[in-house]
């Protein structure tokens, strides 16, 4: 590039005035105008602001704006119509416009915005940040382009000033040669031609037969409009002002074709009359140099232009690409250092392991420190390093709180809860396994049982020794009557000796159902069966005393369940039922699905429980009938927990409903459980 282009490109910098950008913000309510100006309050910036759409259309008419934030629902002309009528007027269609509002939030409206010309669709509320930001693009963009519009226009009138220039040396110089062109006119590569004051040619140079390829004699005595189309006598007055100076026309050549050229008159005076001569050159090649220059210049222009928005926009989707990535990248180190403070911090036994093979990935401290084994053993190793006994089946699914057994480096055998969850780390599948150790509190719940059922034993010997007592004094009564006077004994003495024996042995059987350390045999099955194999027998004893019995078994998943202890439960809450009912009564029993729990229900129709019996319901040897035992809901309560199940209830003068709620099968529970 030459130097002087450069400094003109410089100057035409310097020259551009630094101009605040116009900014309109349309709104029907204030309030959302000040929140929009304390957002992009900037000296850079002209805040505009509007009420209506009839008010921003004004604003539009008057002023260009760099960015227009319009609010879509709005009293009279809305935020649609609004932008339509912006886009429809040639001078305003290409100011982006950015919907913005609260209500209209539909993707039918989204795509009505969008095809009105919006370059963005913002739901309030919004934020503050990302407004301000897009908005700043938008005012870089008007700003760059204005620029270039600018320094277009500086660098074009720099040329032609550089041109006129040119042209006034050019005619400085023709000036004053104007006499020696006379003298040199037959070298001359222009042509000249002279004529009178009515028009008519006097003279022309050899030239003119190159030029045009008219003869010198084709031309003499003819007038001017010959040559040049419009050429008329009338015309002399104009000619006579345009004296000297240089200007362009048309001239017609022989074969009739118009070629443009500039010309210069010179004016001369010989006594009264006027003679003009008039020099012609062609300019047909620079015509169409400049007409190629223009053509080019507005492609390149029209290229520069196209280019700058493509990299605008490359440079600020490369920006958010970048933060995206950053941010990302920052998350997940902070995810992966918490993971690792988590994992190697946690009192639980944690392991690593992946799914297919089995091989360790990582243990932390905790499980080293307990199991006794150093990391070099466990890392890398695709065989349980760990014994784990009740623990069938639990890699397949994800499991909570499974109660199991492992054995330690030195063949301890300690008791936990383990807890797995499936994951996907670099794709392949791996499982977490974290096992709480509980071995301490199974050895503290055991002393605690051991002390209890000790207790239970001098609370219940009181009980015993009346309830046992009893039979045996009536017994040992007739057998003294009997002693006294053999012969005289009655059977139906001995009937009552043998019903109190009876009944002190059924004291003793249901006592030791009782018995907290009893292993029960517990298979996973479903509740309802169990429940319609007794239906039957419930049912014969309700009809006997005219009641009624109602089954709603909802369907529930399998439970680890002692079919004869579960029978027997059912049976005593059942039994319990129908004697705490009068004749036409009907007894409930419903099964169904609650919170993670799978609940058997048993209703009556009774009288209900007293509230100064509730606190002792379940006590062993508590009964409000006049032949219980008040084993019946001791032995119940004892089933249930060894089931891991809870006993609710609530009672009223309409009834009483016992719940008995069952964890479900791997939540707690194992197949044999003291």
């Amino acid at each position: 590039m030459p130097a002087n282009s450069h400094t003109a490109e410089q100057e035409s910098e310097e020259e551009i005035p630094h101009q605040k950008v116009n900014i309109l913000m349309v709104d029907d309510h204030p309030e959302n105008l000040l929140a929009l100006k304390a957002v992009l309050a900037s000296p850079d910036y002209h805040l505009v602001c509007a009420g209506s759409g009839e008010e921003a259309l004004k604003h539009v008419l008057k002023q260009d704006f760099a960015v227009i934030l319009l609010d879509v629902q709005m009293p009279g002309l809305n935020g649609f119509e609004t932008a339509n009528l912006i886009k429809s007027r040639e001078r305003s269609k290409h100011i982006p416009i950015i919907f913005i509002t609260a209500i209209n939030q539909t993707m039918e409206n989204v795509l009505q915005g969008y095809n009105l010309g919006a370059v963005d669709y913002i739901f309030k509320p919004f934020h503050p940040e990302t407004l301000k930001l897009k908005v700043q693009q938008f005012v870089k963009i008007y700003q760059n382009h204005n620029k270039m519009k600018q320094q277009s226009e500086l660098r074009r009138q720099h040329e032609l000033k550089e041109v006129n220039e040119k042209l006034k040396r050019t005619r400085f110089h023709l000036r004053k040669n104007e006499e020696l062109a006379r003298v040199i006119g037959e070298t001359l590569l222009d042509t000249i031609v002279t004529f009178d004051e009515q028009g008519c040619i006097l003279s022309v140079n050899p030239a003119m037969t190159r030029m045009f390829g008219y003869s010198e004699d084709d031309l003499l005595g003819k007038p001017m409009f010959h040559l040049m189309p419009g050429f008329s006598p009338s015309l002399m007055d104009y000619v006579k002002e345009m004296t000297g100076q240089l200007f362009e026309a048309i001239v017609r050549n022989k074969d009739g074709r118009e070629i443009p050229v500039e010309i210069q008159i010179g004016e001369a005076q010989v006594e009264e009359d006027y003679l003009f001569v008039c020099s012609i050159r062609n300019i047909e090649e620079r015509k169409k140099m400049e007409n190629e220059r223009k053509r080019q210049y507005d492609l390149l222009e029209k290229l520069v232009e196209e280019r700058t928005q493509e990299l605008s926009h490359a440079n600020e989707k490369l920006r958010k690409e970048i933060e995206e990535r950053k941010k990302m990248a920052e998350a997940l180190r902070l995810s992966r250092e918490h993971f690792y403070k988590i994992f190697q911090s946690s009192p639980c036994l944690i392991e690593l392991r992946t799914l297919k093979e089995g091989k360790y990935i990582d243990v932390n401290a905790s499980w080293l420190n307990h199991t006794g084994y150093t990391y070099e053993e466990v890392v890398n190793q695709t065989a349980p390093v760990l014994k784990l006994a009740g623990s069938d089946h639990l890699e397949e699914e994800c499991v909570r709180n499974a109660e199991i057994q492992y054995e330690t480096k030195s063949g301890v055998i300690r008791h936990g809860l383990l807890s797995t969850e499936i994951l996907d780390i670099q794709g392949e599948k791996c499982i977490l396994s974290a096992i709480t150790d509980i071995t301490e509190r199974v050895r503290l719940e055991s002393e605690v049982a051991r002390l209890d059922r000790l207790y239970l034993v001098g609370e219940m010997a009181a009980g015993i020794a009346h309830e046992i007592r009893n039979p045996m004094t009536t017994v040992r009564g007739f057998l003294e009557l009997s002693k006294s006077d053999p012969e005289h004994l009655m059977i139906k003495y001995v009937d009552l000796m043998l019903g109190e024996l009876d009944r002190a042995n059924s004291i003793i059987t249901e006592f030791l159902n009782l018995a907290k350390n009893k292993v029960s045999d517990k298979k996973r099955q479903y509740l309802n069966p169990v429940i319609e194999g007794l239906y039957p027998l419930i049912q014969a004893e309700a009809l006997m005393n005219d009641k009624f019995v109602s089954l709603q078994l909802d369907e529930c998943p399998e439970l680890y369940l002692d079919e004869k202890e579960i029978s027997q439960l059912i049976l005593n809450l059942s039994l319990n039922g129908l004697e705490a009912m009068s004749s036409g009564g009907k007894l409930t029993l419903k099964t169904y699905t609650e919170k993670g729990a799978v609940v058997l229900e048993v209703k009556d129709e009774g009288d209900g429980i007293k509230p100064e019996f509730l606190e002792t319901i379940g006590t062993p040897f508590f009964t409000t009938k006049d032949t219980g035992t008040g084993l019946g809901l001791a032995i119940c309560y004892s089933v249930a927990e060894r089931h891991h199940a809870v006993i609710d209830l609530k009672t009223s003068e309409q009834g009483t409903t016992f719940f008995i709620r069952f964890a479900m099968a791997g939540e707690n529970q194992s197949e044999a459980t003291p």
